[in-house]
This record gives structure tokens, C-alpha cells and sequence, in this order.
């Protein structure tokens, strides 16, 4: 059986996408298993468990130029890729315009079918042309999970019951990662355990305030932890770049590339970070995380259920102390005795 998965962006719901895919090797074990995505985001995708190929795509930038030459040889040559082979079920679990063109594009075997959410979920952009182009269009209980909308999806479409374990089955080759020996205080032993520090994100809303990041800092330092400070745009580096000034075990990562970026969380003690894709693949990890939100959604993006990792929710936005404490919680050696 040929699968083809409809899930263009963005780096967290790309994320939350890769439980379904596990679900569906363990169902359906001799499934072949593809996956349309923006460029950005293919090497990631590249690391999920099962998927055979991926398709990327740059619908992203092609919007910005519709008409040029460029754009529309590429887009040729995207089609060409996309129908290069015939799929027995074509499921878009992005649930919008985009998507619907992507699946409606796709080419089907004589019996295949395509499948697409039929209803918004709570928190979630939807279209209906995702629903006028699928032979079958599923409705979802609103009031759900990003990571549980994909997998009740996928499970219905292909007539298969849910497991009970989620796994995201995100590959990676950790290596561990210290502080720089420039970095570190005389009489302060090189080899540190590293945390990620994920303190940007696309929405200011979204963020926590830099002296809430310096008084963690503070506190992980004397608990005999380095922090490691994470960048996607200039504004973040200039940030991080800061922040390392005022801290005395810290480094400001290069800006990697997803599969490299991947490789070195995979490598540190822990991440903590506010809502955004690079926290989920802490996640999707099984790292000890702390994930912070200034608004009430840790129900629907958030670990659930997981021992070594926690959400804190307050407003304006979470106390340091109620950081840290969650971050004892996942690092059972800083607990009460």
C-alpha cells in the first residue's frame, strides 16, 4: 500500500505529524510512506521513522512570484515529482487551500482514495477546499490535541484502531554538547551538561522576558549546568548574543541547518523553551522539557503525559520559580531529597 501525507508547515505542526506516521508502520507494517513538505522543513522530515520519500516544495516562496520563470519551472518540476508515482490513499493533514492543491495534484492508484479533515479544530486555520477535493473528509472532535487530530485522522482514513503509545519516532545522532573551554571560569571543570535555551519565537506574545532567561541561567550555573542559546533570525542572535554576555556558562550556537540542529539537542541534558517548533522537536526527542506558555494552549500544542517533560502556564507569563521547579520535576537528581 502507497501512502502519500499532505503536511507542508509549519516546523511545529510538521512536528506533531510524525506520531501518525509511527502509528501507521506499526498498523500497517509493508506501507510505503511519503511525505509533501516545504524545503525548509524536508530535513527534518528526512529523520521521521518510515517515511520512504520525501517531496518537497516551495509553495511558500512561489506565491511571492507566481509568474516568473523560475517559479513555474519549478512547479513543473514539483508536479512531475509528485505524480511520479500512484498512491492507494493521499491524506492532507494540513487542512487548508495549500494542502487541497497539493492532494488534488497527487496521482491516485484505480482504487485509491483521498482523505482530509471535514471540520476546524479549536486553535487550527482551516479551508474547505481541503474537504471538496477528498473522497472522504473525517470530522474531529474540536476541542483536540495537534498531535492527536493527525493520528485519529490517519487511523480512521485507513481502518485501523489507535495505539495507545505515541511515538514520534524522530531519528537522531546525539552528540554531547559542552561550553566552550574559553567560556569557562578557572577551577570550573570543562565537561558541563548543556541546556538549550529556546527564548524565540515568531509571535512577541509568545516570548519570555530576557531577565527571566538570565535569573534561570543564574540558577542552572550554580546547579553545575552550561546553557546553550538558540537563534532562527538576526534579531534572536542578537538576543542570544546579549543574554551570553550576562551569563557565566553560556554559548551562542551557530545557526545550524534542521538535521544538524537536531543532532546537538539531541546531545544536551535538556531544553527548556517557550512555544515554538524547535521546543516540539524537544519533544518529539523525549528530552527532559520545560515548555512555557503566557497563554492557556499547553492542552492543545504541549506535552501531555509525558514523565520527563512539563508545560507552565500562567499570565503574563510564568514565574522563574515556577520554571524551575517544573525543571526539577524532569531532572529528578535536582528534586527534593
Amino acid at each position: 500500500m502507497k501512502i502519500l501525507i499532505v503536511k507542508l508547515s509549519s516546523l511545529g505542526d510538521v512536528v506533531h505529524t510524525m506520531p501518525a506516521v509511527q502509528d501507521i508502520r506499526r498498523a500497517l507494517p509493508q506501507a510505503q510512506i511519503d511525505w509533501v513538505v516545504e524545503k525548509s522543513f524536508a530535513p527534518l522530515v528526512q529523520r521521521c521513522a518510515g517515511v520512504r520519500r520525501v517531496i518537497p516544495c516551495e509553495l511558500r516562496r512561489w506565491r511571492k512570484a507566481p509568474f516568473a520563470a523560475s517559479t513555474r519551472a519549478a512547479w513543473r518540476a514539483f508536479k512531475v515529482e509528485l505524480q511520479r508515482e500512484a498512491y492507494d490513499a493521499v491524506i492532507d493533514l494540513q487542512g487548508l487551500t495549500k494542502s487541497a492543491l497539493v492532494a488534488w495534484l497527487a496521482r491516485l492508484a484505480p482504487v485509491g482514495r483521498r482523505y482530509a479533515l471535514a471540520n476546524r479544530t479549536e486553535g487550527s486555520g482551516y479551508e474547505a477546499p481541503t474537504r471538496w477535493v477528498a473522497h472522504q473528509a473525517l470530522r474531529i472532535e474540536p476541542h483536540v490535541h495537534a498531535v492527536q487530530r493527525s493520528r485519529e485522522l490517519c487511523a480512521r482514513a485507513l481502518g485501523y484502531a489507535l495505539p495507545a503509545q505515541e511515538i514520534y519516532g524522530l531519528l537522531s545522532y546525539p552528540a554531547p554538547v559542552v561550553v566552550a573551554p574559553e567560556n569557562i571560569a578557572p577551577g570550573i571543570p570543562p565537561m558541563r551538561p548543556c541546556v538549550a535555551f529556546v527564548h524565540g519565537s515568531s509571535r512577541a506574545d509568545k516570548q519570555w522576558p530576557l531577565a527571566s532567561w538570565r535569573a534561570l541561567a543564574h540558577r542552572l550555573d550554580a546547579a553545575g549546568f552550561s546553557v546553550a542559546l538558540l537563534h532562527g533570525t538576526d534579531d534572536e542572535q542578537r538576543r542570544s548574543e546579549a543574554l551570553a554576555r550576562e551569563m557565566s556558562h553560556a554559548v551562542v550556537w551557530p545557526r545550524l541547518a534542521l538535521d544538524a540542529l537536531t543532532d546537538a539537542l539531541a546531545g544536551c541534558a535538556g531544553v527548556i523553551g517557550v512555544d515554538s517548533g524547535l521546543s516540539h522537536i524537544a519533544v518529539a526527542l523525549d528530552l527532559p522539557h520545560v515548555q512555557i506558555y503566557n497563554f492557556d494552549t499547553a492542552w492543545r500544542t504541549g506535552p501531555i503525559g509525558r514523565t520527563r517533560q512539563r508545560s507552565v502556564y500562567a499570565q503574563a507569563e510564568p514565574t522563574v520559580e515556577a520554571v524551575w521547579q517544573a525543571w526539577t520535576q524532569v531532572q529528578p537528581s535536582l528534586g527534593p531529597d
